[in-house]
């Protein structure tokens, strides 16, 4: 309440505020406009605030105004003592830093008490200003009884106390001491003598020492009550002040400068850094795929395995930061290659964009994935939470939410972890035994994890109030590429060991001890004859998906050890070799794979003997005669004998005066009879003296 213009009012806050407003802001901002309540200024313009007339506002607003606040004329006083007696901010700041001894530690002021000395002392000044003036009025007017003055001092406290709820002395000689003590000492003269060395347990350094040491003591392990009754026996003969209760030290041991020093001992290390060392304030990504997050949990549902025992599994889920949207997931005993290999797989393919960033444990597979230099392939960034700091790792809380949230609604759930405390997050093992036969299989369980996985991403993010999915979904992140079908085959292809040889058996792998046998093909279904001719028996290095077996990528390396592709093999083609059982396609295909082979065997064989002709390596050209190819027809024979025969012949000497001298040795009957004309002998021929003139020429 103020006064605005000579006219009492109430602040907007006065009325509205509060759990128990005197009226509703909507109700007060109708009968404004009603005029039934007069607005004396609007809370318009910098540092201004909204003021109501107090005679304006209706009787039943006006009683519960002063129901709640008090009569008004009161709370004017009140105000008016507020606005009068400044609050001293070095008294404040003296109280802020004053320590005293409690227990061995030395120790602040409860903020309680801070704020009623420093209340207390701010009123003493008032009080002592207001004597000052006094004691100079009355002596400008000739001087008056100084108890009179007191009187009046007095007064002024009370009515500070109605105000203020100070803690000062409630009567006159008591008031005065405290004042004079307050003028001599200062603040320290407010502080009661209940609080510093007083009243609290002496423990020296020396005895502080030895009380940490048979905390930390292991052998043997002592209880508080044995720590204090052995150090009581001890004190007398090093000269110490016995402990006076075991909740003293209890309280001693508890204090924050005490704990961190035997917390180690007691609960190892591990916990010790967990609850002393500071711990890093982080912000999640604002974009989709800037951070996923990788680890394998207890996946807690029950299950029926094929003996009908009672079981559970584990499942490795890949999140997104952002949405919280769960992306890739593998069911499994254990947290080991194959799961992680999975889960990321689904995570891309349900993603269609590489993330920025993964961070993972170093547990389990994901040592074998960094050797392989999995995740350098899929991300910019990849790192692995600090070990045994489960803080660090955000995805543990999202599990255990997804457990309260979702998972907890099946009657096979198995509860949370064995720390927890509450009974709702315990199995009733007793109706789970007597149900068992109706447990799901594994299979089962499977497809109810994809529906719970379905459920958690459909559910609204806690920040947002949006579907985990849509705001995946609806996200952009424009440092993360679309992932295309060579990326897949980079990221998830798995590279064999050892280089493999391509043969007339085709080109085998073995995975997981199970060989496999491939081939390259023309088209489906047709090997690739002409690509065989040039590549069997070179090697090759091999990927294959270790999930798709339908195909593998062969590559060759260039002479900088660079990996160059060069075709997909498929599955090598079986046939029955017993007749009886083939089928007309088998047929077919033996006949022709006999035909392209016989074709090969010819083209190579024409190939072969142009290269020993034209280096004159050839037996024809040195009197001995090519052997005749085994197990093939006539008619193929006769066709490589057709292509070849040009140089399986001797020879012809074609130069001038040998012709000429061949000609003079003819007779007549010989000239006269009937000669078989070789035309592409004779045209060699020809061509051969055309272009083969003499010297004389």
């Amino acid at each position: 309440m103020e006064f605005y213009n000579k006219i009492l009012c109430v602040t907007f806050e006065e009325l509205t505020g509060g759990e128990e407003p005197v009226i509703i802001r909507d109700t007060l901002r109708t009968n404004v406009r009603r005029g039934n309540i007069q607005c004396a200024r609007q809370g318009k313009g910098e540092g201004n605030y909204a003021l109501y007339v107090y005679a304006s506002l209706p009787k039943k607003y006006r009683m519960r105004f002063v129901d709640k606040y008090g009569d008004p004329k009161k709370v004017l006083e009140r105000q008016e003592l507020r606005d009068y007696v400044q609050v001293d901010e070095e008294a404040r700041r003296f109280y802020e830093s004053f320590e005293y001894d409690l227990n061995g530690v030395q120790t602040r002021l409860s903020q309680k008490l801070i704020d009623e000395y420093t209340q207390n002392a701010s009123v003493l000044k008032m009080l002592q200003a207001r004597m000052n003036e006094l004691q100079a009025t009355t002596h400008a007017l000739g001087g008056g009884r100084r108890s009179d003055l007191w009187t009046i001092v007095f007064k002024q406290s009370e009515k500070l106390r109605e105000a203020f709820g100070h803690t000062l002395p409630k009567n006159l000689a008591r008031l005065k001491e405290k004042m004079s003590t307050f003028k001599k000492e200062g603040y320290p003269s407010l502080i009661s003598g209940k609080i510093g060395n007083r009243n609290t347990l002496k423990i020296t350094e020396e005895a502080g020492r030895r009380l940490i040491a048979l905390k930390r003591s292991r052998v043997p392990v002592m209880t508080d009550s044995q720590i204090f009754k052995k150090f009581n026996e001890e004190c007398e003969s090093n000269g110490w002040k016995p402990l006076k209760s075991i909740r003293s030290l209890k309280i001693w041991y508890e204090s924050a400068a005490v704990q961190p020093l035997w917390y180690d001992a007691v609960h190892g290390e591990q916990k010790s850094h967990q609850k002393f060392d500071r711990r890093h304030k982080t912000e999640l990504p604002q974009m989709r795929d800037a951070l996923w997050y990788g680890d394998g949990t207890k996946l807690n549902l029950y299950y029926r395995d094929d003996d009908g025992k009672v079981r559970t599994t584990s499942v490795y889920e890949v999140i997104d930061a952002y949405s919280e949207c769960l992306l890739g997931f593998c069911i499994s005993d254990s947290e080991d290659y194959e799961a992680q290999y999975m889960s990321y797989r689904m995570a891309i393919q349900v993603s269609g964009h590489k993330p920025y960033e993964i961070v993972y444990d170093n547990q389990g597979g994901h040592k074998k994935l960094e050797n392989q230099e999995f995740f350098k392939k899929l991300c910019h960034i990849h790192r692995t939470t600090t070990p045994y700091n489960g803080a660090s790792k955000t995805i543990e809380n999202l599990f255990y939410r997804l457990q309260s949230q979702v998972l907890h609604k099946e009657w096979n759930f198995t509860g949370q972890n064995i720390t927890t405390k509450k009974d709702v997050s315990r199995p009733n093992l007793e109706f789970i035994e007597a149900n068992k036969d109706s447990l799901p299989t594994l299979e089962e369980l499977k497809a109810l994890y994809v529906e719970a996985r379905k459920e958690w991403n459909e559910m609204a993010h806690p920040a947002t109030g949006e579907r985990r999915i849509d705001m995946y979904e609806r996200s952009v992140n424009p440092e993360t590429p679309t992932v295309t079908a060579s990326d897949m085959v980079e990221m998830f292809w798995v590279q064999c060991d050892r280089m493999s040889t391509f043969t007339s058996s085709g080109i085998t792998i073995t995975v997981k001890g199970q060989k496999r046998v491939y081939e390259v093909m023309s088209s489906p279904g047709v090997p690739d004859i002409e690509w065989r001719r040039k590549h069997t028996y070179q090697k090759f290095v091999v990927k294959y998906d270790p999930y798709d077996f339908t195909s593998i990528r062969l590559y060759w390396k260039d002479k900088a050890g660079e990996l160059r592709f060069e075709r997909v093999a498929e599955p090598y083609i079986v046939i029955h070799r017993a007749i009886q059982e083939q089928t007309e396609g088998e047929a077919l295909f033996i006949r022709q794979q006999r035909e392209a082979a016989e074709q090969s065997r010819i083209e190579r064989q024409v190939a072969a003997k142009e290269i020993e002709y034209a280096e004159g390596v050839a037996p024809e050209q040195h009197g001995l005669q090519t052997p005749k190819l085994k197990g093939v027809s006539a008619d193929m024979q006769r066709q490589i004998d057709r292509r070849t025969r040009k140089y399986s012949r001797e020879p012809e000497e074609l130069s001038i005066g040998k012709v000429t001298k061949r000609v003079s040795k003819l007779d007549w009957d010989e000239v006269c009879q009937t000669v078989k004309f070789d035309d592409v002998r004779a045209m060699g021929k020809t061509c051969l003296l055309y272009t083969s003139p003499s010297p004389r020429d």
